[in-house]
C-alpha cells in the first residue's frame, strides 16, 4: 500500500495539505509548492486565507514574490474548506499549542485538526504533526483519535511527528537549511516522512519513535530556557557584586570549547521558548518526575521585567526622581530583533507594569506602528532629538537595527541599556543592565 504513496511523493505528484498557515505552516507550504507539489493551505483565519489568495505574504520570512510565484503557477491555494482533505495524500499539522495555565498544555487546536482529518481520512494517507507537544501525544492521543475512522495506523494510514525548528527572521537558516528530525509511528511511516521532507530539506535525521522526536524538540527548547534563566540569574548576581556581566560573557566566549554564550534580558518571548519546556515539565510531573531546572528557569525569566523595574527605580532615585512621576520611553517592543512578532514579548509586560506604577509610558518601534494589547493602547513615537529629550529615561528593550542609536545617545537624558547597545562607550547617562 505504501509503494504508491512513496511513488507519488518521489515524483512530486502527491497532493499536500498544510493545516495552519502561520510561521511554521506557510514556509513549508510555499517550499513544497516551489518543488512542484500541489499544495493546499488550510486555516480557519479568513484574513490569512484572503491574503494568500490575493498573493500577499504576511510573514517576513516569505517574500510576497514567492507567494505570487506559487499561486500564479497553480501550485498553492489557501482555503477554509477542509473537505479538500478527501483528496489529499499528505497532511501536515502546524497549529498553535499554547498553555491553558502557567504549567498546563492546551492541545485543543491539535485535537480539533485531528478530528477534522478523521472525518475525511482515506487509506494510504501520510499525516505528520509538526506542532510542539508533550512526549507521547502522537501515539497516545492522535493515533487512537484517527483510528476511530476504522483505519489502522501503520497499515491503512501513516503517522509521524517531525518538530518544527523555525527561527523567525533568521536569514541564514530558513526552513530548507535546518536539519529535520523525523519520528514515525512505525518504520514505514518514518521512511515516507523522510522521503517527503527530503524534497525540500537536505539533512533528515530519523529517530526510532514519534515519542523520541517529540522529546528532541523539548530538549532543544528546554536547553535554551534553562541557559537563559541561568544567565539572567548571573546578571542579577553580578549587579550585586558590581561586576559587568557583559564583560564576563565576552571573556568566557574566548574559551574555544565547553562554553556557549547566552545573554541576559527581560526574559523570553515568541511561542517556543516560553511554552514548550513547560509541556515537558507537565508531562514529567504526570510521570512522577519533577523537573526543577525547567520550573526554576521559567520563574526567573518571567520575573525579569519586575527586576528591571526595581533597577529602574534605583537608577531614578539616585537622580532624585520617583518612578511614578517619571516619563519613560520603551525602545523596542517585539520579542526579537528585527522580527515583527509580539507573541509573549517581555517588553509588553514591562510596559504594563510601568503603567501600573503610574508612569507616563510611551514606546518607539520601527516595525510596530501601534499597540493595542490589554491595558496598552499606544502609538509608536517617532524618534528625534526633540522627542527623546522629553523623557526622564529611555529603556532599550529590543535591539532593532533600524534605530539611530547615536542620536539616542546624544539626545536622551538617561538610558537604561538592557540590550548592551552601548558596550565600550563611557557615558554617565548610560546604565547597563
Amino acid at each position: 500500500m505504501s509503494n504508491s504513496l512513496k511513488k507519488s511523493i518521489s515524483s512530486n505528484k502527491a497532493k499536500i495539505a498544510v493545516i495552519g498557515l502561520g510561521y511554521v505552516g506557510l514556509p513549508l507550504a510555499v517550499n513544497f509548492a516551489k518543488k512542484g507539489f500541489k499544495v493546499f493551505g488550510l486555516d480557519k483565519d479568513a484574513d490569512r486565507v484572503s491574503q494568500i489568495n490575493k498573493k500577499i505574504s504576511y510573514i517576513s520570512d516569505i517574500p510576497t514574490k514567492e507567494i505570487v510565484r506559487v499561486v500564479n503557477g497553480g501550485k498553492f491555494q489557501a482555503s477554509m474548506d477542509f473537505e479538500i482533505l478527501k483528496t489529499i495524500d499528505v497532511i501536515i499539522i502546524c497549529v498553535p499549542t499554547p498553555l491553558k495555565r502557567k504549567y498546563t498544555p492546551d492541545i485543543t487546536y491539535i485535537l480539533s485538526a485531528v478530528r477534522t482529518i478523521r472525518k475525511y481520512l482515506r487509506k494510504n494517507t501520510l499525516i505528520v504533526l509538526e506542532s510542539t507537544t508533550y512526549p507521547g501525544t502522537t501515539e497516545e492521543l492522535i493515533m487512537p483519535e484517527l483510528e476511530k475512522s476504522g483505519l489502522k495506523a501503520g497499515k491503512d494510514f501513516y503517522l509521524s511527528f517531525s518538530p518544527e525548528r523555525i527561527d523567525p527572521g533568521n536569514k541564514k537558516y530558513d526552513v530548507t537549511r535546518i536539519p529535520k528530525v523525523v519520528g514515525g509511528y512505525n518504520k514505514t511511516s518514518g521512511e515516507l516522512t523522510k522521503a517527503l521532507y527530503e524534497k525540500i530539506i537536505k539533512h533528515i535525521h530519523v529517530v526510532s519513535t514519534a515519542k523520541a522526536a517529540e522529546m528532541t524538540k523539548l530538549l532543544e527548547n528546554s536547553f535554551r530556557i534553562i541557559n537563559i534563566g541561568w544567565i539572567n540569574e548571573v546578571a542579577m548576581m553580578c549587579h550585586k557584586m558590581d561586576i559587568n556581566i557583559w564583560e564576563v560573557i565576552e571573556a568566557a566566549k574566548t574559551k574555544p570549547f565547553g562554553f556557549m554564550p547566552f545573554y541576559p534580558g527581560l526574559g523570553v518571548g515568541g511561542h517556543c521558548i516560553p511554552d514548550d519546556p513547560l509541556y515537558l515539565y507537565w508531562k514529567a510531573k504526570h510521570s512522577g518526575f519533577s523537573s526543577k531546572f525547567i520550573k526554576l528557569s521559567a520563574d526567573i525569566n518571567s520575573n525579569m521585567p519586575v527586576y528591571a523595574i526595581e533597577r529602574l527605580k534605583s537608577i531614578l532615585r539616585v537622580r532624585k526622581r520617583k518612578l511614578s512621576e517619571s516619563k519613560i520611553l520603551v525602545l523596542g517592543v517585539t520579542y526579537k530583533k528585527d522580527v515583527k512578532d509580539l507573541r509573549k514579548s517581555p517588553p509588553l509586560k514591562l510596559i504594563e507594569l510601568l503603567l501600573d506604577k503610574g508612569c507616563k509610558v510611551d514606546y518607539s518601534d520601527p516595525i510596530i506602528p501601534y499597540l493595542k494589547f490589554g491595558k496598552i493602547d499606544l502609538t509608536s513615537v517617532k524618534l528625534s532629538e526633540g522627542s527623546l529629550r522629553k523623557y526622564d529615561c529611555v529603556l532599550i528593550t529590543t535591539d532593532h537595527t533600524r534605530v539611530n542609536y547615536k542620536m539616542v545617545l546624544k539626545s536622551a537624558r538617561l538610558i537604561y541599556d538592557i540590550k548592551n547597545i552601548y558596550t565600550g562607550i563611557e557615558s554617565k547617562k548610560v546604565i547597563a543592565f
